[in-house]
């Protein structure tokens, strides 16, 4: 399997509904793929099932390779400073301190070290998030609604960091109302596969 991300075949349920069926997707390394579509269409739960933390009802995904995930949450202890926050998943992803500086400079949140999680702006969070992303080395970015909160300049850094691994032969899978300018961006309208 050359592939980063496989789906095939797969139906996802949540509660009585079905979501949507016979769903086939690859990501080869510095491939991108944009879920689109509104509230409720499944982006979130094809996000999830890609993770591996919702089982498909039918169908089969692989992964070559480690996945980071953005979610509604920032999975950050509250309680603590940002830098000792991120250092608790650096040692979990089992990377060192240097890519999560060169992570931080990347999100220009390197000034925010010192200030404890829960009194980040939303904005300033989901670059904390992205941050945790950034420093893990996983080949596979899964970013569910990852600028929410972001102003424009945050989101160019957002843009940057993902062009970047792609670059490196990373795949990007991103649920989003809108594309952010990203280049060379496959699309799946989730609301057509209802």
């Amino acid at each position: 399997m050359s592939e980063l991300l496989r789906l095939d075949g797969v139906a996802c349920i949540r509660g009585d509904r079905l979501l949507f069926e016979n769903l086939s997707l690859a990501l080869a390394p510095g491939d991108a793929l944009w879920l689109r579509g509104p509230n409720g269409a499944g982006k979130s739960s094809l996000i999830r099932l890609a993770a591996g933390l919702l089982r498909a009802a039918a169908g089969t995904v692989e992964r070559r390779g480690r996945c980071a995930l953005i979610g509604e949450a920032s999975a950050l202890d509250a309680e603590l400073p940002l830098r000792r926050a991120l250092d608790f998943w650096a040692r979990v992803d089992t990377v060192d301190g240097h890519a999560v500086d060169r992570a931080m400079a990347a999100m220009a949140l390197a000034p925010l070290s010192d200030v404890p999680v829960a009194m980040l702006s939303t904005g300033q969070r989901k670059r904390a998030a992205m941050v945790r992303v950034i420093a893990s080395g996983a080949p596979i970015w899964l970013l569910d609604e990852p600028a929410n909160g972001m102003d424009d300049a945050a989101q160019a850094r957002l843009v940057a960091a993902i062009a970047a691994h792609r670059g490196n032969g990373g795949a990007v899978v991103l649920a989003s109302h809108f594309a952010l300018g990203i280049g060379d961006l496959a699309e799946l309208d989730m609301e057509a596969m209802a």
